[in-house]
């Protein structure tokens, strides 16, 4: 009987093995195909909510492949959602596609822009939406095939760079009904921990005051770019004075046309990040008591617009070991000859220490509960539901995402193979859960018990509508 049960588990073995080679064998007969869907989106790079045709490619690849797209959701145009089969569970696999501004680079291993001061794709979003589709065409070709129940739907998530599309989706209530989402980012490494991110709060200062000649009767004016100043001088000062961990940027916007008109207008773009969202409210407040300061102490009027709020990530265990097995069954990148070329002249633009060879490892497995890094709207995303993610090396060992460098990889086959990579892995850890009924219950146990019984979610974009035109100034 016992040699009976090891021959049956060797049969299941040896038969999902072969699925799984089928699966893959299938999606690098489709590499060029989704490969040349990226780099169409790589060559025309479009801004946050304004993705136009970006957004409509990877539409018609879904409806072309027997997907229901329904477009324009949560009031963002270039916001959409495929759907595919019936009943639970609900797997949504995430999508990205907003390019950068004022990173055009060629694909060139020096720097080369495209555009002067033109934007790109130097988060490699072009390669996000991309394999994501590969990743829901495929595991739907496979619910199709194998008559499996479920539903796999891939959500077109606008804006992720500082316009925060998925929180406006959350709070339209598009994620309710879903057991698990996937998701990925382009990286130079390859990793799938279950890790958090930072919380992050960001919103334009606009000071009005009165013009007037510089030189003939400055006392008649009252300088908008000195209330913008004043208020980074008392922000500068207050870093002394908040938690280590917090990330304070900003950039003047506009400070001004000429030097003999006193400014009667001036803006100041902030970001506040921590790892903790209470401690992004409670800086963000300090940080507009700042501005109003600013405004009386230099006679003039201040406004601010809330442009994006994003939670920090909320890792998921119980998916994220799902998802680094089948990261570690793929493998990283390989560098064919001229690929190695390539990443080792662009290694000699910068200082950080890597080896061509790191493209091919997987980091190991971990969870990191504290935020370090950046953030992302998919922080929201992982406060509602068991939410799972992994990076891939499409970018040169050692690059640092927002560069030209990023740009130049992302545009040449190393980004096209860390796509492929990650395509696979995420189609497989979908079939995973689709396969295992208890997957979903464990993963939601989890994620209710790093949330906290009390738990209410209340985005940090307030009740403000998605910030269409956050791109076009």
């Amino acid at each position: 009987m016992k040699n009976l049960y090891l021959l049956i588990c060797l049969f299941i073995t040896v038969g999902v093995h072969a699925q799984e080679q089928e699966i893959l064998s299938a999606l690098d007969s489709k590499a060029d195909f989704y490969g040349s869907i990226a780099m169409q989106i790589w060559s025309n790079p479009e801004l946050g909510y304004l993705e136009i045709e970006s957004s409509a490619l990877l539409q018609k690849t879904l409806t072309d492949a027997g997907f229901t797209v329904k477009a324009g959701v949560a009031d963002i145009p270039t916001a959409f959602v495929a759907e595919y089969g019936s009943g639970k569970p609900i797997i949504a696999i995430l999508a990205e596609f907003d390019a950068l501004p004022g990173v055009s680079q060629k694909a060139v291993p020096f720097k080369d822009p495209v555009v002067e001061g033109g934007p790109g794709h130097a988060c490699g979003h072009h390669l996000f939406g991309a394999a994501s589709v590969a990743a829901g065409i495929t595991t739907k070709e496979w619910l199709e095939s194998s008559g499996t129940q479920g539903t796999i739907r891939v959500y077109g998530t606008p804006a992720e760079e500082g316009g925060a599309g998925k929180v406006y989706m959350a709070k339209a209530g598009l994620l309710d009904d879903v057991d698990a989402v996937l998701h990925w980012h382009p990286s130079s490494q390859n990793d799938a921990s279950a890790t958090s991110s930072l919380a992050n709060k960001s919103a334009k200062f606009r000071f009005y005051g009165e013009a007037s000649h510089a030189a003939m009767s400055p006392e008649r004016g009252r300088s908008a770019l000195d209330g913008v100043e004043s208020m980074n001088y008392m922000v500068n000062m207050m870093r002394e004075h908040v938690p280590q961990e917090t990330r304070i940027h900003y950039v003047i916007t506009s400070g001004g046309e000429a030097p003999n008109v006193v400014p009667a207008f001036a803006e100041v773009f902030y970001y506040v990040r921590n790892p903790d969202v209470a401690n992004v409210k409670s800086i963000f407040e300090r940080v507009v008591k700042a501005a109003e300061g600013a405004a009386m102490g230099t006679n003039t009027e201040m406004k601010y617009e809330v442009i994006h709020g994003l939670y920090n990530l909320l890792p998921n265990e119980t998916l994220g070991k799902i998802m680094y097995k089948n990261l570690e069954k793929v493998g990283g990148v390989e560098y064919d000859s001229e690929e190695r070329k390539f990443a080792e002249e662009i290694m000699k633009t910068y200082s950080v220490k890597a080896s061509v060879e790191d493209a091919a490892k997987i980091n190991p497995f971990k969870v990191v509960e504290k935020g370090t890094g950046g953030s992302t709207d998919v922080g929201d995303v992982s406060w509602l539901v068991p939410t799972a993610g992994m990076s891939s090396a499409t970018w040169v060992p050692g690059t640092s995402a927002h560069t030209w460098q990023a740009v130049a990889a992302g545009g040449t086959g190393i980004g096209q193979k860390g796509m492929m990579v990650a395509a696979k892995t995420l189609t497989l850890t979908a079939i995973d859960i689709f396969n295992d009924p208890e997957v979903t219950g464990k993963a939601l146990a989890e994620l209710n018990e790093r949330r906290g019984e009390d738990f209410s979610y209340e985005a940090l974009t307030g009740d403000r509508e998605p910030p269409l035109d956050y791109r076009k100034n």
